[in-house]
C-alpha cells in the first residue's frame, strides 16, 4: 500500500520502538519504592513518566500502521488479523495507561482511599482486558506477521515474548521488549529490506 505512512514504517518503527522504550526505563528509575504507593503517586517524577508512557503508545501505534500499511496488499487476510489483534490490544491497554497517567494522580490527591480499596467489578474487568488484549494482540502480531511475510521470522519470535512479557506492560520494564522489537524491526525495514510474499498455508 503506497502511503506516507508505509514510506516512513522504518523510521516511525524505529523512533517510536526507542521512544516506548526509553520511557518505561524512566518509569522504572521514578518509581521510589522507599515511599507507600500514594506518596509515589504524587511524585513529580513518577506522575510525568507515567504521563509521557500513554504518549508513546500513540506512537506506537502509528508505528504499528506505518509497518501494516507498508505490506499490506502483499500479506492478505492474515496480516490483517494480526494487525487488528494488535491495534485492539494496543488501544485497550493505551486507555490504561491514560487512566494512570491522568486520572491516577489525582485519585490519589482526592481520594486515596479508592487506591488503597483496589479495582472491583467493572473497572477489573476493563483493567484485565488491558492486560490480556494487549499480550494476546501482540502474539497474534508475531505469529501473523512471520507466516505472512510481513518481516522476517526473528522479529516474529520477538513480538510473541514481548507480547507475553506484555501483560505485565502497566508495569515497568514489561514494556521494553515491544519497544525494542519495534525499533529493530525499524532498524531492519531502513536498511532496504522488502515484504517478501507470503507463504503458502
Amino acid at each position: 500500500m503506497s502511503s506516507p505512512l508505509a514510506s516512513a514504517a522504518g523510521p516511525i518503527a524505529l523512533v517510536a520502538g526507542l521512544a516506548f522504550a526509553a520511557v518505561d526505563v524512566a518509569r522504572l528509575l521514578a518509581a521510589d519504592r522507599s515511599l507507600d504507593r500514594i506518596e509515589m503517586m504524587r511524585q513529580t517524577p513518577f506522575v510525568v513518566t507515567n504521563a509521557l508512557y500513554w504518549a508513546v503508545f500513540i506512537g506506537l501505534v502509528l508505528a504499528l500502521v506505518s509497518v501494516y500499511f507498508r505490506s499490506a496488499g502483499r500479506t492478505g487476510g492474515l496480516g490483517a488479523v494480526g494487525f487488528c489483534f494488535a491495534l485492539v490490544g494496543t488501544l485497550d491497554m493505551a486507555g490504561n495507561m491514560w487512566f494512570d497517567g491522568f486520572a491516577g494522580p489525582w485519585i490519589a490527591d482526592v481520594a486515596p482511599g479508592a487506591i488503597l480499596a483496589g479495582g472491583s467489578g467493572m473497572l477489573a474487568v476493563g483493567g484485565l482486558s488491558s492486560y490480556v488484549l494487549f499480550a494476546l494482540g501482540w502474539i497474534v502480531f508475531g505469529i501473523t506477521g512471520w507466516r505472512s511475510r510481513m518481516f522476517p521470522a526473528w522479529a516474529g519470535v520477538a513480538f510473541v515474548v514481548a507480547g507475553v512479557l506484555g501483560y505485565n506492560a502497566g508495569l515497568p520494564p514489561y514494556g521494553i521488549p515491544i519497544g525494542l522489537t519495534m525499533a529493530a524491526l525499524g532498524w531492519w525495514i531502513l536498511r532496504g529490506s522488502s515484504p517478501r510474499q507470503p507463504a503458502s498455508a
